[in-house]
């Protein structure tokens, strides 16, 4: 069974149970600085924070994107140095409509870690209920014992690959920015405006309702049969800026039913970085 979400009541109950660890997301792609403060300031009872710029991605050449993946060992070193086992229940959470969440849970899906959820609502959702708020640490705990590595629940394809679908196409390339960005009209992120020529674009805030929780599973469903007719999900692959957003299209069509699709993890900022590879703009 593949986790999607949890709910913050759900996850309220379950704060006190064993086999839970929540880690705080919250990030700021403009201040680097922002989401640690926000999590020293008040966050859920006994969450950790991992920050998306020094922990959850490897050095950047300039050439790899703006969010390269840190390797899996690298990975697995930093979630067992959090105590996460084989059975703990994940939940990640952050206060930006669950892009960064969402993140986090295909890393660990990629980890071939099973028991992921992202906070549906996130961070606005638990203060809405008024729920427990702490500024305390979390006890330091156990670090779980190292183990082989499983294989990983989701698939990746890189920059060669994508370029090769150009010429001949074996999947359909979906980006999750915003429209003006895919069109080429702005770029506020990476030195080249545009998007790789024949993608299509679902901008990634389609996929919630107006109080930022996700869409239901049969609307999601059939927004994604609209824009990608009759595609089998396993010939999708998702793009955004820096892999990061690609996860939240991702999510969604986990939550839809619509299981298999993968991620371009360099995205724009790696594609954009070698001027050989061609750049298409407007719709």
């Amino acid at each position: 069974m593949t986790h999607t979400l949890i709910s913050a009541a759900a996850l309220a109950e379950r704060l006190q149970s064993g086999g839970l660890r929540v880690f705080d997301v919250r990030h700021d792609l403009a201040d680097h600085a922002a989401g640690r403060l926000a999590f020293e300031q008040g966050h859920i009872p006994g969450a950790r924070y991992l920050d998306h710029e020094t922990e959850l991605s490897a050095p950047r050449t300039g050439t790899n994107g703006r969010h390269p993946l840190p390797s899996r060992d690298d990975l697995a070193a930093l979630m067992r140095a959090h105590g996460v086992q084989p059975d703990t229940l994940v939940v990640a959470y952050d206060a930006s409509a669950g892009m960064f969440a969402a993140h986090l849970w295909w890393m660990l899906r990629w980890l071939g870690h099973e028991r992921v959820a992202v906070l549906d609502g996130g961070w606005q959702a638990w203060v809405a209920a008024g729920l427990p708020i702490s500024t305390e640490p979390a006890a330091p705990g156990t670090p779980a014992a190292a183990a082989p590595l499983p294989a990983p629940l989701v698939e990746t394809v890189d920059a060669q690959a994508v370029l090769a679908n150009l010429a001949q196409p074996a999947f359909t390339v979906l980006d999750a920015r915003a429209a003006n960005r895919y069109r080429g009209e702005v770029e506020p992120m990476d030195p080249v405006a545009g998007h790789i020529p024949g993608a299509l674009n679902r901008p990634n805030g389609e996929n919630l309702q107006a109080d930022g929780r996700f869409k239901q599973p049969e609307q999601l469903r059939a927004e994604f049969a609209k824009l990608l007719g009759d595609r089998d999900p396993r010939a999708v692959v998702h793009q955004c800026g820096s892999g990061i957003t690609a996860c939240h299209n991702l999510l969604a069509m986990e939550i839809a039913g619509l299981s298999g699709s993968r991620l371009y993890p360099g995205s724009w900022s790696e594609w954009c970085s070698d001027p050989a590879r061609p750049v298409a703009r407007g719709a």
